[in-house]
């Protein structure tokens, strides 16, 4: 099984990057034959017009991913970028690829819904993803359940691709990532920075303490019981507390008679104590900035001798040839 999925470095990590998704990705370097990740800087463009920015984030995406236990021994991390293969298999699937399949694609609608400009790269954002995919013949890719669409989209241009000019491309499947476990924002809304309501998973242990004791609560009288799941509080504190812990504030709500200032202090020191190992092994990471640029050259390296094979053999199944 060969395991593929990006990230995009479009700012730092928060919990719901975190639990909703990266975690799973480490596990998965575990089980599978091989493991590609990357820091998607090409997907990025669509959003940070900054220089420097967009390097400085995608250096600390890297610098996150191994802090929080992608291990380069296992998986091939690198940065999108240093695999040029990709883009210029992304213009082989683009001359294929229906105008129609792109317009229905339901992010690309989102997008927009929110103001973004409707450029060129938001709209054919898909098929650089299907390139993404389909250039290191990647069997499974890790996604959210709103994500399985660019899968069914990544498919159907390898199909067609197939259908015209023979089988070349492996047809990936999707597997669709743990969302059980929900993750609300400081607002109660879904954790996302589009809107301004994330916890950092690498933030200094004093600010967050601050943002957690600033999370609005509902107004209900301190003495009357509230069954706890679907309150904010509650829904962070079992991402991060031990289940003993989580067990004793479960019967704290229900029985009432508690103050939500004695719950946001429990949370926030039961999140300095998670945290607290891999914000140590960051700040490690972060001190050899040379290594890590290593470890992304190594793992480009690896990564351009995969795509440069499926993309030699989708030229020749194209009819083009190199002098």
């Amino acid at each position: 099984m060969r395991v593929l999925s990006g990230i995009q470095p479009t700012g730092p990590f928060h919990w719901g990057n975190y639990f909703g998704a990266i975690s799973q990705y480490i596990e998965l370097q575990d089980v599978a034959d091989e493991a590609y990740y990357f820091i998607a800087n090409l997907h990025a463009l669509t959003t940070v017009r900054d220089k420097e920015l967009l390097q400085q984030y995608t250096l600390d995406g890297a610098i996150d991913l191994l802090a929080l236990g992608l291990n380069p021994d296992k998986a091939v991390l690198f940065v999108q970028s240093d695999v040029p293969e990709v883009s210029e298999l992304c213009w082989l699937l683009m001359t294929g690829t229906p105008m129609g399949l792109l317009e229905r694609c339901v992010s690309y609608k989102d997008k927009l819904a929110k103001g973004l400009k409707a450029d060129a790269g938001l709209f054919t954002y898909p098929v650089l993803q299907a390139a993404d995919i389909l250039a290191y013949d990647a069997d499974v890719v890790p996604v959210g359940e709103d994500q399985l669409q660019h899968i069914e989209v990544c498919r159907d241009i390898a199909g067609s691709f197939n259908h015209h000019f023979g089988e070349t491309f492996t047809m990936p499947k999707g597997k669709v990532l743990d969302q059980s476990a929900r993750v609300p924002g400081i607002d109660g809304e879904k954790m996302s920075k589009s809107y301004g309501n994330t916890l950092a998973v690498f933030d200094d242990a004093k600010r967050q303490r601050k943002q957690i004791m600033r999370i609005q609560t509902d107004s209900r009288p301190m003495d009357e019981a509230k069954e706890p799941d679907g309150d904010v509080l509650y829904d962070l504190l079992k991402l991060v507390a031990p289940q003993e812990q989580v067990d004793e504030i479960a019967a704290l709500y229900r029985r009432g008679g508690f103050g939500y200032g004695d719950i946001k202090k429990a949370l926030a020191e039961a999140a300095e104590n998670y945290w607290a190992e891999v914000r140590e092994k960051r700040a490690g990471l972060a001190a050899k900035p040379d290594y890590v640029k290593d470890v992304l050259a190594a793992g480009a390296k690896k990564a351009r001798a995969k795509a440069a094979g499926v993309l030699e053999r989708a030229q020749a199944a194209a009819g083009l040839y190199r002098s």
